[in-house]
């Protein structure tokens, strides 16, 4: 992976963070536990291989993991490391022709998949103009964090992941203020307020019966009847939005990184712009034709047309 892949066109960033399963050693469905849960259909111990991974490393129900009661992966994505760790890390051999290999490259591929993620981070803000007097620090930290990926594997499984995402962590809340600032002094420019739109009437964890819930960095918005909801600009770093409806919100150049959107109701919504939404999170909800996404972002299979 180039750390320029931010010069790209809109949306072309993403492209070099998607999982590659054909150049993959199926480590996702080997090294990552599962328990019984609305998720998945049976416990899994971690570098225990999933009795759906054939031969080849492919998925034996890749076209119906959700009839068949594997939700939880259709809404994972390895933001590219797994195609990493199998062809750069291992040289293309895997832990079935190396059965040695096989603990090493399973503890690896979380560490390459947060590294990875971090790196999406970053490449996005790297296209955010609003963004542009921290390009050169953001630059940096890419090309830094892109070299410890290529690192040996007993190198990295030295690496201190916590680390590199506090230091990461900064600059991306920094940025994250420059583009949403700009977002609303745009707004204000032309004369528009925030339109805060319907109270939320069912009450419950998103706010009390006849009370619009509070929005903000970490809020527990769960079941929250947010419809019609303007929130441009705002900051909803790890908002727990399990099973909220969001129909109709404005979330253009909204924070949404870690928001849990499980089940979350994106019909009518306009995410175009949203900052630091992954393909993970717009899997976990719900949404339709009507749902406005950003570039290099599709539409789930299982939304409704």
């Amino acid at each position: 992976m180039d750390s320029t892949d931010h010069r790209n066109g809109p949306g072309d960033f993403r492209q070099s963070f998607r999982g590659d399963c054909e150049n993959c050693f199926g480590l996702c469905c080997a090294a990552l536990p599962f328990a019984v849960s609305v998720d998945f259909a049976i416990d899994k111990a971690a570098g225990e291989p999933c009795r759906n991974l054939r031969e080849d490393f492919r998925c034996g129900i890749h076209t119906k993991l959700r009839s068949s009661g594997f939700r939880g992966c259709t809404v994972y994505d390895c933001f590219g490391a797994g195609q990493k760790v199998s062809q750069q890390t291992y040289g293309g051999v895997s832990w079935r022709e190396r059965p040695e290999t096989a603990r090493a490259m399973f503890e690896v591929l979380p560490i390459v998949w947060q590294l990875h993620e971090l790196m999406l981070y970053l490449t996005e803000l790297l296209g955010r103009p609003a963004a542009s007097k921290l390009h050169p620090q953001l630059g940096e930290k890419l090309a830094e964090i892109e070299r410890l990926t290529r690192l040996e594997p007993d190198a990295l499984m030295q690496l201190s992941v916590s680390v590199q995402r506090a230091e990461v962590n900064g600059l991306l809340l920094e940025g994250s203020e420059l583009v949403r600032a700009e977002a609303l002094r745009r707004r204000a420019s032309r004369g528009e307020e925030p339109a805060r739109g319907r109270q939320n009437p069912r009450g419950g964890k998103g706010g009390r019966k006849g009370r619009k819930p509070a929005i903000g960095r970490g809020a527990d918005l769960v079941g929250a009847d947010l419809r019609g909801e303007d929130l441009r600009g705002a900051n909803l770093r790890g908002a727990y939005l399990i099973a909220a409806n969001l129909g109709g919100v404005d979330l253009r150049e909204a924070d949404l990184i870690g928001a849990d959107f499980r089940d979350a109701d994106l019909r009518g919504a306009n995410l175009t712009g949203a900052l630091f939404l992954t393909q993970v999170q717009v899997n976990a909800a719900r949404g339709d034709a009507s749902t406005l996404l950003p570039p290099g972002l599709e539409r789930p299979g299982h939304w409704a047309n």
